[in-house]
């Protein structure tokens, strides 16, 4: 019986599937990447086989995870059988068998994190009987001499921290000033190990052309990662992330001039803010709701706060930010299903109100979080603010991410814009959060009058225009208009904050 393997749809695919492919993914992808045939003609000691690589679901999928297989070693299939499940950052689908065959050899277990497409994943054989030969089987064996695109994406990948060779270590890392090339997954999961922004992490990624993937997350360990250069004239402090300081600090390049246009460099705070907000963009689906905001009662016990409190020249007191900010993280209680993340097949609902509030502009643009903001009292939050602001306000040539806390996401986002005289704005969203929120402009405008012994049809008030921006995965309309009205009350009712 001739084996083949279903030919596939795209170039990428082609380039790596051979033309006498067997097998097909369901939802027409009928796309696997990597699959070695003529097997026997390299290893005569086994009997005919066919090792199968890790599929291409798509264009751009460089990498993927086996999460159930349906059928184990010895097991027979026939065309239309689901040989296992695949899980990509954005599907899962089943690996159906094109034509019948039988399970030799399964080369790398479910679950064993994400694994480069083309990497071999089982081998198959026609008759039953040659099961028995493949027990020994290894996964170097199924690798054609020296194949030039297959080598860089080597199976099951060692730790990390198993090859810190100090030459090595420093040109798989991106120095400063180049952008981190890494999975969402990747940054999900280092946020959540509490390492931070990846950018900041030495993490050496096993993934095409270098990429940190998932597993090299898992892998890492902080106490073990490789040292960057500037190590050599530092103590031994530079082994952990504070280390990454000197770097970071180091002056931007004088921008160049060109015919009509001029270059400028950017720090790689900003350049990993911007790859961030992009993947959220195309990976969130985003929506936006919008209220209007009374402020005369929240203006009203601001003055009050400040006049009770003995504030000296540099203290501004509490701000109105700082009363918006609590006022979210009240409405978070409200409603804490909006205090929560899209984790691909749960939703993770957070205890405390971790807020990244929105400072600085430009290539300084940074969101240092502001921890429990729920819990906390209104100084102890205006104080952090403030301190965040003074941090990106400081000396030139400072670096704000080595200040613990500027580098980390929270749970939900806060960006004032009405300094700007902007009314109005839609927020992206930062992975993994599900909402942000933006503010506009004070101001005072014309609306009905509420008052009913008034004669008044209209009165003047002081107003603010809010927009929540919300991942439709996690909170859909319903919640996010409970949101939006548990936030308004907190606002215009503002005693509410003091309970």
């Amino acid at each position: 019986m001739a084996m083949s393997l279903g030919r596939t749809v795209l170039a990428r695919a082609a380039r790596r599937s051979l033309s006498s492919s067997r097998y097909n993914i369901n939802n027409n992808a009928s796309i696997l990447g990597g699959a070695f045939n003529n097997n026997s003609r390299w290893f005569s000691s086994y009997p005919p086989h066919e090792v199968v690589g890790m599929p291409s679901l798509s264009p751009t999928m460089e990498t993927g995870t086996i999460a159930a297989w349906n059928l184990g070693e010895g097991d027979s299939f026939n065309a239309g059988d689901s040989i296992c499940t695949v899980e990509t950052d954005k599907a899962t689908v089943d690996f159906e068998a094109q034509d019948e065959g039988v399970v030799a050899k399964i080369i790398v277990q479910a679950g064993g994190g994400e694994i480069p497409c083309g990497t071999p994943i089982l081998v198959t054989v026609e008759d039953e009987a040659d099961v028995p030969s493949f027990k020994d089987f290894v996964v170097e064996a199924a690798a054609p001499p020296a194949p030039v695109e297959e080598a860089a994406p080597t199976p099951a990948p060692t730790p990390v921290a198993a090859a810190p060779t100090p030459a090595a270590a420093p040109a798989a890392v991106a120095p400063t000033g180049e952008r981190v090339l890494a999975s969402p997954r990747a940054h999900t999961l280092a946020k959540e190990k509490g390492y931070g922004e990846i950018s900041a992490l030495r993490i050496v990624g096993t993934g095409p052309g270098g990429r940190i993937i998932a597993q090299d997350v898992l892998e890492y360990d902080p106490s073990s990662a490789p040292a960057p250069v500037v190590a050599e004239t530092t103590t031994a402090a530079a082994a952990t992330p504070a280390a990454a300081a000197p770097a970071a600090s180091t002056p931007l390049p004088e921008p160049v001039q060109g015919p009509g246009y001029t270059d400028y460099s950017l720090p790689t705070s900003a350049m990993e803010l911007a790859s961030r907000l992009h993947t959220s963009k195309q990976n969130v689906p985003h929506y936006y709701l919008s209220i209007d905001l009374s402020l005369e009662s929240l203006m009203e016990l601001r003055s009050s706060l400040n006049s009770t409190m003995k504030l000296d020249e540099n203290d501004g007191g509490i701000s109105v930010n700082d009363l918006l900010m609590k006022a979210a993280a009240a409405a978070m209680k409200t409603v804490p299903a909006a205090n929560a993340s899209w984790m691909e097949n749960f939703i993770r609902v957070y205890d405390s109100v971790d807020i990244n509030v929105v400072v600085g502009n430009g290539s300084s643009l940074y969101a240092p979080v502001i921890r429990d903001a729920g819990r906390r009292g209104l100084k102890a939050l205006s104080d952090d603010v403030a301190a965040a602001t003074a941090v990106v306000e400081g000396e030139e040539g400072s670096d704000p991410t080595t200040v613990p806390g500027f580098g980390d996401v929270g749970t939900f986002t806060m960006v004032n814009l009405g300094m700007f005289g902007v009314k109005s704005a839609a927020p992206i969203i930062r992975e993994p959060q599900a909402c942000a929120l933006a503010l506009g402009v004070i101001e005072n405008r014309i609306v009905p009058n509420d008052d009913a012994e008034s004669e008044e049809i209209y009165k003047e008030s002081v107003m603010m225009t809010a927009t929540l921006s919300c991942d439709h995965r996690v909170v859909d309309g319903a919640v996010g208009a409970q949101w939006l009205s548990a936030f308004k009350n907190h606002v215009e009712n503002p005693v509410t904050l003091l309970l």
